[in-house]
């Protein structure tokens, strides 16, 4: 089962093709309501559907995550692409992202007209279903009700304007994309070597599996709710591999006119095209 938000914040299930309001069959008004009761969720697909999937608008899957948590350099040839000889990271490397810096499945990222340099990065997105903290990585799973997409785009030179954060490089408004759905049937796939690969008008820019992450999903959790409590909703992105566009020489930043996808394995593929922002 697929879990959509659509049509001004209606929530659905979706098989890919056939969406059912969950909205109108279950009266859920928010998609934690979901996220915390699969099966009841997965019940109410029966019957006709109500709507096809190429007739409905989709939304940002979860239009209002209380956190959205963002692993950096967690794929192993991605702390070499830095070349600075250092060690593997002991621990992950972390910053947040807030929700108006994402723009929805088949909607338009922006360049803004302070820097030329967009950057993609595609990543697997960890989606909470159930309240923990201090999570061992043995009970860690259990904590993830579904795993969405993400394109986590940056404005590059906006990253370095402070000597140690990347908050303002990492949050201009409608940037990135996050969709098209959350995957919440995960019994199909090897979370330990599923693959991620971008592409960029239909050249592949990134491509790696979950067995190069130095922190797999199961450590990510148990680190992050150890200083926080993790809520239904919230959204961790997991890294993003090699062959971000800041990595060519010379650099290959978004133009206007640019179609971005980012494809997982076993989830699906969110797709947003690149505009000079109106």
């Amino acid at each position: 089962m697929k879990l959509i938000t659509f049509n001004e914040n209606r929530i659905g299930a979706t098989d890919g093709k056939a969406v059912f309001d969950l909205t109108a069959r279950l009266g859920l008004t928010d998609i934690r309501h979901a996220l915390t009761d699969l099966p009841r969720a997965a019940a109410a697909m029966t019957g006709s559907p109500d709507f096809g999937l190429e007739d409905v608008t989709l939304d940002l899957p979860i239009t209002n995550p209380t956190r959205i948590y963002c692993i950096g350099v967690n794929y192993m040839n991605r702390n070499e692409e830095y070349k600075d000889n250092s060690a593997a990271p002991q621990y992950p490397s972390l910053f947040v992202r807030n929700p108006k810096s994402f723009a929805a499945h088949g909607q338009p990222v922006d360049i803004p007209p302070e820097s030329e340099q967009l950057d993609y990065e595609g990543e697997i997105v960890l989606v909470i279903g159930k309240q923990g903290r201090r999570i061992s990585q043995a009970d860690a799973m259990d904590h993830i009700a579904g795993l969405t997409i993400m394109n986590e785009g940056t404005i590059r030179d906006w990253l370095r304007h402070g000597k140690f954060n990347v908050t303002q490089g990492k949050n201009w408004d409608n940037t990135g994309g996050i969709g098209p759905w959350i995957e919440t049937d995960l019994s199909h796939i090897d979370v330990t070597n599923m693959t991620v690969e971008t592409r960029v008008n239909g050249e592949v820019r990134q491509f790696d599996t979950t067995a190069s992450m130095a922190f797999p999903f199961a450590r990510i959790i148990e680190y992050v709710s150890t200083f926080g409590t993790l809520e239904p909703g919230d959204l961790i992105a997991t890294g993003t591999p090699t062959g971000a566009g800041a990595r060519f020489d010379p650099p290959k930043w978004l133009r206007a006119g640019d179609v971005v996808e980012v494809s997982v394995q076993g989830v699906g593929t969110l797709s947003n095209w690149v505009r000079a922002e109106p």
